[in-house]
Formats: structure tokens, C-alpha cells, sequence
């Protein structure tokens, strides 16, 4: 008998050993970056807890599988409540937060958060955690569209990830990558496009796997003092440090490819790590199912690494890079007598490559200030060949390269007890080249520096008010032109629970084509101003909201036609007034936005927004007239339940439903796009036509478990699985010799295995 209940007790503590994993944090100061000792981390519901060493390093073993949130208490620091964490048999947690002192005398403030903001800006501010791509539907593993279900957000068209924030074009948002900016990092740049030209942001997917990214914040206006060359939002990514400690890999393959993640110590003793992936997508499986892609063949690849290197007296080092290219190509069918469209006259290919290397330095010099410099150069090609299979009409060639070199170097530390100091400069070197062939050539280039130091001053100790003061001095050289941007944001705690905040914002913004047709060239300016609150409705559920008004100058528009920089988006060149009295014209964006936000608890979660808005141009008669992206409302529902059957076993069933107000689009002359053999458009009138309101229902289907060694998850998402028919825009067929319109992505099934061991 007591050989039998020492068997059965070796068993249940072998299975009790499969169903535990550790958590490791690792907590600095918000200001200095030096390591908070003695703070204390909690598992919730749970009495496991453990205390960070000298090093800031915290390590809690025997953690059950499954959801949790963490809360971290040290003296002299706000409190933090971390939502929306899983534990998985495969994988440790291995967190890297920041914490912010906080005054004696303020009453309890909780910050409560999927992860905290790192930016430190105080209204129009998004966190994005790789556990949220993971859980909302339909993200397909891109940041980028995780982004969609946030207020204020519009997706410029189902096939790409381009996004009109406000109401603002996509072409003056910012991608940076660990603090520098850096070229548009997306995949298949002309997906979605009325031209099938290339855009400067926006792509099918974005090349950095969502398996290499850290803390990653979206900003959508005002922004601290830090950010500059953009007027309508940054997507601001950072890489993961891989794990210092073990060994683990995760693969996944579905219906458009398969993808490969591996990080590990490269020394144990010294604490250096490896990081990488590899992916390789194509959707021949999905054309197969009967899901129309236009008849092009897509391919893409894509490689990202970051190597991390802690020393003991030089700080520590960072070496990190992405690259990968993409195709689509499409061949008519060889029998005439099958063709459909316009399409059909012509054999196209479109080719882009683009790839990121840079170095990160982070070193504390003293206890109170610490100090960050990253290089890195991004590049980027695309070419776009057209051949007509009837003379009749011409060959279009198109080729666009851009380059930038990005230099940030940034000292942040104590002032003393009451202020908090943030300084530096951003470096950008730019190189553009584009060359169009069609019926005429056209070819330019042009290189430019971007000088911006910054100061920004902050409370040292988080108070009931809360501030950040800031300067900007961008200096560009291509325009030679230097301004001088004040940033502020406020913020007063009525209550613990209660917060009313401010913020104020002067930005520049230079083009990166703009210059082609809009001499003497001015960057695009704008002012930003932000009112908001929010209220914490309990510990998981939320309400916020904002008033947003940006008034934006330096806006070219043309002499007698209704055009204006301001509707931009795609490399095609279109004549601008040269008259300095239309170079310095107007824009104005403003509206509204609320939101609801359920963290997940109890199995539940949801995140509902609305954004009413009205986007504007002043055009040559001084009249103000909608841009092309103002589609007034956007209203986002995202819900979910997730059902935990044991332990590392979960089944989830999420929903997103998106209700846009359409996008705007001008007049098409029928007569001449006959004689023309093309779409002409009506520039003499305003953007009089508007699409239909677009509506979009998404599902997520997943289940996961965990097993002694591996983890796996099987999920299937559902992109518009109704089969919704939204309008894309209308076009002149040549081929059909009508007027005809362009429909969005029908249904999209998506099916993945992953694997995590």
C-alpha cells in the first residue's frame, strides 16, 4: 500500500510540476532607468509573491497556467495592476516595466493597464501588447490592425493596413523603431491602392513579426516633445529582449504561410540573448478556397533579429534589424474571350524589398540620469512594371527608393525632488527617388536633413496635477526652415478614479514627395489641441474620451481646381499651385471621441469606441471643403468570452464589428476618360461624392492548450463573414467602357496552427 501512495504521489506532483511556469520582471525607474530594489510583485488571486533583487530583477516560480494580472507595489512609487497577462506551459513572462514615483501625499492612484505607457504622453495615447494581436480578431498578426479598433482610426481599404487617423491623409503618419524613424515597414505598399502605386506607410502586412515586438505605444496627436516630423500619429515599436535563461521556440503555419521564432541566452553568465524570425507567406493555399485576390500570385518573406548584450561597466547594448521583400504578379488569361476588365489588358508585377540595422547604447552614467543613443538606416525599394497587351495603350514603369539614416541620442534623469528631465536630439537623413513612365517621364530626387533637438521637463513624483512642458527645434534643411514647437500636457486627478487632462501641440511635417510638385517647399504644419477624461469605472472597467481640434498650414492647394495636399496618399504626382499665396492654405480637423473599456476578467472582455468627426480643406476660392478621408463617424465593437476548461486550456470566441462613415472621392468625367481611355476626374468640384458607409463583421475562433512541453493553439479567424460588399471606389473600365466600381475583400477565412515548446 505505501508503495502504491508513493506512486500516486510522484504522479501528482509530476502533473502539478506540467502545469506551472515562472514569471520574471524586471522594474526601473520611469525617469532615472535605474533599478527599483524591494518592490514587491503579487500574482493575484494567489499567495505567490516575490521581491526584486539590487538589480530590479523579480522571479516568481510555481505560477499556475492560465490568465493573470500582477500587481506591483514599491514606497515611493505608484502602484501598478498589469491586466490581460497568459501563462503558458512553453513560455516564461518576462516583463520589462517602468514604474513612476508618486508624491506621499496623493491619495492611492492605481495606474491599471495591459502594459503601462512608456511615452509618457498624456491624452491620444494607445498601448499595444503582442497578448492583444494574439486574442482580437482578425489582426492577422499585424500591430497595424490591431490599431483599427481604436477610436479615430479608419482603415484606408481592407487589402493593407494604411490608416487615416482623424481624418488626417496616411501619408503623415510615422513609423520608428526603437526611437528612431525609419521608412514605411510594410509589405506590398501598393495593396489597396486606386493607382496600384506604392504608398509611403501603409502595406498588406507589417515585415516585424508580431512575435519580436515589446512595448509598443500609438499616438494619434499632441505628441511629447520626443516625436517630430509627423502631423497624424506614430506607431512607435520596440523589440523584446529574448530569454536570458532557456531556450524556446514557437512555429505556426496556416492557410498563407508559416512562421519561425527562436530566442535563447547566447551567455548565461553575462545574461546576453538571441531573438529571431522568419516568415514565409503566400496565398496560392487561399485562391485554391476560391478567395479572389484580383487573380494576383502574392508572395512575401521577411527576417528580424535583435541581439542583446548587458556588460557590467559600458551599459548595455543592443543589435537589432529586419528585412524582407514581397511580390504580387498577375498575367491575364491567354484566351481573350475570358477576360472581364480593364485589368485583363495588362501583365503586371510589383516588387518591394526593405530592410532595418541599427545599434542601441544604454548606459547609466550616474544614479540620477541615463543616457539612450540608437543609429539605425533603413532603405527601401519598389518597382512596378506595367506591359499592355495592346499597343493601344501605353507601358507604365514606375520605381520609387528612399532611405533613411536615423540618429537619436537622449539623456532623461532627476532634475531634483519636484522636476524631471528629458533631452536630446533626433538626426534623420533623407534620400527619395522616384521615376514614373507612362505617356511622359517623369524623374526626380531629392536628399534632406532633419535636425530636431528637445527638451521636456515632467514631475519628478507623480502628483494630483500632472505635467510634461516641452520645446522642439526641427530644422530642415531641404526647405531650410527651422521652427521652434511648444508641447504641454496636463492632467488633475479630481479623485483616485477620476482624471481630467489637456495637451497642446505644434508639429511640422516635411513629405517625402510633396516636393514634386509644390515649389517653394514648405513643410505642412499644424497646431493640437486635446481635452479628455477618464474614469475608472471599477478595477477592470473603464470610460475615456477626448475633444480633439487640429489647424493645420502650409497646405498646398491648386490654382483653380480642388485640390490640396491634404488628400494625398499615393506616389502620384499631380500639379499643386506654385503660387506662394495658395502655398500657405488651410486645413482643419476636428470631432469627438468615447470609449468603454472592459479588461478581460471573469472571461470577458470589450472594447467600444466611437469617433465623430469632420476633416477639411481650404481650398483657392477660401472656401473649406471635405477632404477625401473625412468619413465623419467611426464606431468600433469589439467583445469577446473566453471559456477555461483547466488549467493552460482555454477556448476563446471574439468579435469585432466596424461601422465607418465612406471615404470621399471627386467626380469622374465619363466623355473624357472614353477619349482618354482612362479615369479622368472632375477636379473643377470639391469631393462631392461619398462612398456608402462601409460595415464589417470579424470573428476569432481559438483554442489552446498547454501540454508537459509544448503549448499549441489552433484558431481560425473570419475576416467580413457575412460577405458584406463595401465600395471601394469607382473607376473608368476601359475594357467594359463604363463606369465601374471597385469592391472591397469579401469574406477572408484565416486558419493557424501554432506551436510554442
Amino acid at each position: 500500500m505505501k508503495y502504491l501512495y508513493l506512486v500516486l504521489t510522484l504522479i501528482s506532483v509530476s502533473t502539478f510540476a506540467q502545469k506551472v511556469q515562472n514569471v520574471r520582471i524586471n522594474l526601473k525607474d520611469q525617469n532615472t532607468k535605474a533599478p527599483i530594489s524591494g518592490a514587491t510583485v503579487f500574482i493575484k488571486n494567489t499567495q505567490l509573491a516575490g521581491i526584486a533583487d539590487e538589480k530590479g530583477h523579480a522571479i516568481i516560480e510555481n505560477v499556475p497556467l492560465g490568465r493573470h494580472e500582477i500587481e506591483i507595489t514599491s514606497v515611493g512609487y505608484t502602484k501598478l495592476i498589469l491586466k490581460e497577462l497568459i501563462l503558458e506551459n512553453a513560455k516564461e513572462i518576462i516583463l520589462d516595466l517602468e514604474m513612476q514615483a508618486s508624491s506621499k501625499t496623493l491619495e492611492q492612484v492605481v495606474i491599471t493597464a495591459a502594459t503601462p505607457n512608456m511615452s509618457n504622453a498624456i491624452t491620444s495615447i494607445n498601448t499595444i501588447t503582442f497578448e492583444q494581436i494574439m486574442r482580437f480578431p482578425v489582426t492577422f498578426f499585424d500591430p497595424a490592425r490591431l490599431a483599427f479598433s481604436f477610436a479615430g482610426v479608419a482603415n484606408t481599404n481592407d487589402q493593407t493596413n494604411g490608416m487615416a487617423i482623424r481624418g488626417n491623409t496616411p501619408e503623415s503618419m510615422q513609423w520608428k523603431l526603437e526611437g528612431v524613424e525609419i521608412v514605411n515597414p510594410n509589405h506590398l505598399s501598393n495593396a489597396g491602392t486606386f493607382s496600384d502605386q506604392p504608398t509611403q506607410t501603409g502595406g498588406g502586412t507589417n515585415i516585424l513579426s508580431a512575435q519580436m515586438l515589446g512595448h509598443m505605444n500609438f499616438l494619434t496627436g499632441a505628441f511629447p516633445s520626443e516625436y517630430g516630423n509627423t502631423l497624424a500619429g506614430v506607431m512607435d515599436m520596440t523589440y523584446r529582449v529574448g530569454n536570458n535563461k532557456k531556450f524556446q521556440h514557437t512555429a505556426q503555419i496556416g492557410l498563407i504561410g508559416v512562421d519561425l521564432s527562436s530566442e535563447g541566452p547566447l551567455n548565461k553568465a553575462k545574461g546576453s540573448s538571441y531573438l529571431f524570425n522568419y516568415r514565409y507567406s503566400f496565398t496560392g493555399l487561399l485562391g485554391l478556397m476560391g478567395i479572389d485576390f484580383g487573380g494576383e500570385s502574392i508572395k512575401f518573406q521577411d527576417l528580424a533579429f535583435n541581439f542583446n548584450f548587458p556588460t557590467r561597466r559600458l551599459g548595455t547594448f543592443m543589435i537589432f534589424g529586419m528585412g524582407g521583400n514581397s511580390s504580387n504578379e498577375y498575367v491575364p488569361n491567354s484566351d481573350e474571350k475570358l477576360w472581364e476588365s480593364e485589368k485583363d489588358f495588362n501583365n503586371i508585377d510589383f516588387y518591394s524589398r526593405m530592410g532595418v540595422v541599427g545599434i542601441k547604447h544604454n548606459i547609466k552614467f550616474s544614479e540620477k540620469w541615463n543616457l539612450k543613443t540608437v543609429l539605425a538606416n533603413s532603405g527601401l525599394e519598389n518597382l512596378r512594371d506595367a506591359y499592355k497587351t495592346d499597343p493601344a495603350f501605353n507601358i507604365n514603369y514606375t520605381y520609387q527608393a528612399r532611405n533613411i539614416v536615423g540618429f537619436s541620442s537622449i539623456v532623461s534623469g532627476n532634475l531634483n525632488k519636484l522636476f524631471a528631465l528629458k533631452t536630446g536630439v533626433n538626426i534623420n537623413h533623407y534620400f527619395n527617388e522616384f521615376n514614373f513612365q507612362n505617356s511622359g517621364d517623369s524623374f526626380y530626387s531629392f536628399d534632406g536633413l532633419m535636425v530636431q533637438p528637445f527638451v521636456r521637463i515632467t514631475n519628478n513624483e507623480r502628483t494630483r496635477f500632472s505635467y510634461n512642458v516641452g520645446l522642439v527645434l526641427p530644422h530642415y534643411t531641404l526647405s531650410e526652415r527651422t521652427y521652434l514647437e511648444p508641447r504641454l500636457g496636463l492632467a488633475y486627478a479630481l479623485t483616485s478614479k477620476f482624471e481630467l487632462k489637456a495637451s497642446y501641440g505644434l508639429h511640422s511635417y516635411e513629405s517625402s514627395n510633396q516636393n514634386a510638385f509644390a515649389l517653394p517647399y514648405r513643410p505642412v504644419r499644424a497646431h493640437h489641441l486635446n481635452l479628455g477624461y477618464q474614469y475608472q469605472l471599477s478595477e477592470n472597467q473603464e470610460l475615456y474620451g477626448e475633444i480633439f481640434y487640429q489647424n493645420l498650414f502650409n497646405t498646398p492647394v491648386s490654382n483653380n481646381q480642388y485640390l490640396s495636399v491634404l488628400n494625398g496618399y499615393e506616389n502620384t504626382v499631380v500639379e499643386l499651385s506654385t503660387d506662394a499665396s495658395n502655398l500657405n492654405n488651410q486645413g482643419r480637423n476636428y470631432g469627438i471621441e468615447l470609449n468603454y473599456r472592459k479588461y478581460l476578467s471573469e472571461g470577458l472582455f470589450a472594447l467600444i469606441n466611437t469617433t465623430i468627426y469632420k476633416a477639411e480643406f481650404l481650398a483657392f476660392d477660401k472656401k473649406y471643403y471635405q477632404t477625401r478621408f473625412s468619413g465623419n463617424h467611426i464606431v468600433n465593437l469589439t467583445i469577446g468570452k473566453e471559456w477555461t476548461k483547466s488549467p493552460g486550456k482555454f477556448i476563446g470566441l471574439n468579435t469585432r464589428i466596424a461601422w465607418l462613415g465612406g471615404f470621399r472621392n471627386y467626380e469622374i468625367l465619363e466623355a473624357a476618360s472614353i477619349v482618354s481611355k482612362s479615369t479622368i476626374y472632375n477636379y473643377a468640384k470639391p469631393l462631392i461624392e461619398k462612398n456608402p458607409d462601409y460595415f464589417r463583421p470579424d470573428l476569432r475562433v481559438y483554442f489552446k492548450k498547454s501540454k508537459d512541453k509544448f503549448s499549441r493553439t489552433i484558431s481560425i479567424d473570419i475576416q467580413n463573414f457575412t460577405g458584406q460588399k463595401n465600395l471601394a471606389y469607382q473607376y473608368y473600365d476601359a475594357f467594359l467602357e463604363k463606369i465601374t466600381p471597385k469592391y472591397q475583400l469579401g469574406m477572408i477565412p484565416m486558419l493557424n496552427y501554432r506551436i510554442e515548446f
